[in-house]
């Protein structure tokens, strides 16, 4: 890949990859960190990687970025304390926003099956480039997919989230 094709990267992929980290970190700061690491990754590979698939290459190296970051903050959560918490103090809250309550519901899902939704439902990515990206495959793809809207619906269809 060229200086110039490098560039032409940035300028094409840039906000999408800012895009998938925010919604998966939910730090403005830590978002543009993890592009701006990304990208030194790539000018570290510029030799290997080939324009056509730079963008395959970007992701998954975001998201990999992604993952290591968060294995070394260790921001592991007990989702089902979390969800006890909210039991208690649940009731008392009121929505109006469907855009929060999904992002809510996004957030209490395991790191994996939020990424692979996002990667296909909001970038539009298809099962064999998602396999790509996570390094999972196909199935596992498709079953993190199933489980994540399975959680979500649940979650989502739930009365006391909704009001």
């Amino acid at each position: 890949m060229t200086v110039t094709e490098y560039n032409q990267c940035v300028d094409l992929h840039s906000d999408g990859l800012y895009r998938f980290l925010l919604k998966n970190v939910r730090d403005k700061d830590k978002a543009r960190d993890l592009v701006q690491d990304t990208y030194a990754k790539l000018w570290m590979k510029v030799e290997d990687v080939s324009f056509e698939k730079a963008k395959s290459y970007i992701f998954t190296a975001g998201y990999h970025t992604m993952i290591d970051q968060m294995r070394r903050e260790k921001r592991h959560i007990d989702y089902q304390a979390e969800e006890m918490a909210t039991m208690q103090t649940g009731s008392n809250r009121q929505y109006s926003d469907l855009q929060e309550i999904l992002q809510e519901a996004l957030d209490r899902l395991p790191p994996v099956q939020k990424s692979v939704i996002m990667l296909r439902d909001y970038e539009g990515y298809s099962y064999e480039d998602i396999e790509k990206i996570t390094g999972l495959n196909e199935s596992q793809v498709k079953v993190y997919i199933y489980r994540g809207r399975i959680a979500l619906k649940e979650y989502i269809v739930k009365l006391e989230n909704v009001v």
